[in-house]
């Protein structure tokens, strides 16, 4: 008896999905600019995909790190280091997030990683909320354009941003409103763990067939899904860079006081500054009328939760995790802003 039902015609539904998958959204980014303005598309995907080079190392490394530290079961360790001192892993995430030489997208795939080995929720926002702040580079070119009281300034915010965001997130996660925090994702391989006779790691994962399959479909897996989505953050800073300059944004936030600080940390939230191009652009606009508090409010939240990084952060968390990054995000913008409003 042959079976003679024919293939399912793809429902709404369907091309519904297609439709939202970021490479989709992507390529009719693309196709947009093309069609309507063709003499960019060049400089745009020039620069997304000089931007995603860049980042394309730090990809690498982590999906090879995660894929290892899986196959080989020494996951399971991640946890258990963080067992009872979990204030001590959001100081130290807060720390070395705020030396750490990365942007608010090139931080993603470590923070995904962090998330699949199970490190706990509040040191991974520490180090995700202070590394895109600043840097040594960055440091250095804050001081010349902006002086050294505006840099040593952003330097303290990006540490306490981490401390106050990875306490702020241990207080609620221990209400158990933060359990799960991983957007569910199709697994595959073998799942290979520690060893059953011993609850060890296996180091030597190339011993074993199945530790092998398993390191090659979690790479896999994990590189195609941070490539997908960082692609697509990146062509959506190539179109801000493009199409909304910083210096359009920031003109609108001019003046003094604690609203127009809050305003500047709600219009700087969605746009794109980078790091090395800011401080000369509020230098300029700090000698036009904008406060230092406005100014450091603006730069603290554009670092954070630009809209390319938000874009990433959405596939990685549960929507309740992504609304306090936010929150965590603008509320200690402003209070950076505030701060060092009043001392400076």
């Amino acid at each position: 008896m042959t079976d003679s039902t024919a293939p399912r015609s793809p429902s709404f539904g369907d091309i519904l999905k297609r439709a939202k998958s970021p490479w989709t959204v992507s390529a009719l980014c693309l196709l947009a600019v093309a069609i309507l303005d063709p003499a960019r598309l060049g400089h745009i995907t020039g620069d997304a995909a000089r931007a995603f080079g860049g980042t394309l190392p730090f990809i690498l490394f982590a999906v090879a790190l995660v894929a290892y530290l899986k196959a080989s079961g020494a996951e399971t360790l991640i946890g258990r280091a963080f067992e009872g001192r979990e204030a001590t892993a959001i100081v130290l995430a807060a720390l070395f997030g705020g030396l750490a030489p990365f942007c608010s997208c090139e931080v993603i795939p470590f923070v995904a990683g962090l998330i699949a080995l199970g490190a706990p929720i509040a040191a991974i926002m520490a180090f995700w909320l202070a590394s895109p702040l600043i840097d040594p580079g960055s440091l250095l070119i804050t001081a010349a354009a902006l002086d050294w009281p505006f840099a040593i300034g952003k330097a303290t915010a990006a540490v306490g941003l981490g401390l106050f965001g990875g306490f702020v997130t241990m207080a609620i996660a221990r209400t158990g409103v933060l359990a799960n925090v991983a957007k569910p994702r199709p697994k595959q391989g073998c799942g290979c763990g520690a060893n059953p006779a011993t609850g060890r790691p296996h180091w030597k994962i190339w011993t074993e067939a199945d530790r092998r399959e398993s390191f090659r479909t979690e790479g896999w897996e994990n590189l195609v899904f941070l490539v997908k989505w960082l692609v697509l953050a990146y062509v959506l800073e190539a179109l801000l860079i493009a199409y909304m300059p910083a210096e359009l944004i920031a003109s609108v936030v001019g003046g003094e006081g604690v609203g127009t600080i809050a305003l500047s940390a709600l219009v700087g939230m969605p746009a794109y500054l980078n790091s090395y191009v800011a401080p000369a652009l509020l230098a300029g606009l700090m000698e036009q009328g904008m406060s230092a508090g406005a100014a450091m409010a603006f730069m603290v939240a554009g670092a954070v939760s630009s809209i390319p990084a938000m874009a990433a952060i959405w596939a990685l968390v549960k929507p309740r995790v992504f609304a306090l990054y936010l929150t965590l995000g603008v509320t200690g913008a402003v209070i950076a802003g505030i701060v060092f409003q009043a001392v400076v």
